[in-house]
């Protein structure tokens, strides 16, 4: 029959069969592999207090961890504590994990007055929900569509063995990674070959031992300024901010000395470049 076929006509079969093809294999790809969209200024990010941050398009507003309750922490924190009221559009609130310093319903409640939705690790059970907001867990590796942004949430260890994912964020051609206050654990590599690589990782770097479980370990709970240039080395990061820091005076909360100072000394003679950003500032895009 083929012969019957004039040849304009298979050559316009050729060539859809050659897209189908192609299209296909784009989707077997790996993130990595893709074709991305061209990143654009359009995503700006803003650091809050202690773990939190603030991603913000024109028409979407998405929060990470936001703390603004001043009795969490105290005098043992410097950070400002940042308003999270003002989203614009859409707005969502993502939660690493349940712990007050981490989940703050205050703060919840504020950044979603006007509603919104706030999304959770599955095995996790936030308490209150603010009225009038949309609550759902999401499981590993699953994607939420969250106006203009995608998140998913990614497995992470947390310090006491309490169920806590990181976040993989993608909106206007960039990739986010926000490690919540992970500690060390073999999934960066999995995370970094299937959604890597990122524009930038905020990740913990203070490396807090705890002196409220007994018996006392003595073995950090939380990544340390080593861990993090390791984890931001294999996830793929250009640019690594750092978050969850800055705690003195509490006697059961120790952690290394001078996080930051040895964060820069570490990064020094490797591809990942440090911006330390204060809690109110935005990240500057290089």
């Amino acid at each position: 029959m083929s012969g019957d076929v004039p040849e304009g006509a298979r050559m316009g079969r050729r060539v859809f069969l050659s897209g189908l093809a192609a299209g296909a294999t784009a989707a077997l790809l790996p993130v990595s592999h893709a074709v991305a969209r061209p990143a654009s200024d359009d995503l700006r990010i803003q650091r809050l207090a202690w773990a939190g941050i603030r991603l913000q398009l024109p028409g979407s507003t998405l929060f990470i961890d936001p703390l603004t309750n001043t009795a969490e922490w105290g005098r043992a924190l410097p950070d400002v504590l940042v308003p999270v009221e003002g989203g614009v559009g859409d707005t969502t609130v993502l939660l690493t994990h349940v712990h007050s310093d981490h989940f703050d319903a205050g703060a919840v409640a504020q950044a979603l007055r006007n509603g919104g939705s706030l999304i959770y690790p599955e095995g996790t059970h936030p308490l209150p929900i603010p009225g009038g907001a949309r609550a759902r867990p999401a499981r590993l590796w699953e994607p939420q569509l969250l106006g203009d942004f995608t998140a998913t949430p990614v497995p992470a260890s947390d310090g006491y063995g309490d169920t806590q994912a990181s976040w993989v964020v993608s909106a206007a051609g960039r990739r986010i990674f926000h490690g919540g206050d992970t500690m060390w654990h073999g999934h960066w590599w999995k995370i970094g070959r299937q959604l890597g690589p990122f524009d930038v990782a905020f990740l913990p770097i203070n490396g807090a031992k705890f002196g409220w479980r007994k018996p006392v370990s003595g073995q950090p709970g939380v990544l340390t300024p080593e861990q993090a240039i390791a984890a931001a080395t294999v996830l793929g990061a250009r640019l690594l901010v750092p978050i969850h820091y800055g705690i003195s005076g509490v006697d059961e909360y120790q952690e290394v000395d001078d996080p930051l100072g040895a964060l820069v000394r570490v990064a020094r003679g490797t591809a990942i470049d440090v911006q330390s950003v204060q809690p109110g500032a935005w990240v500057t895009w290089r």
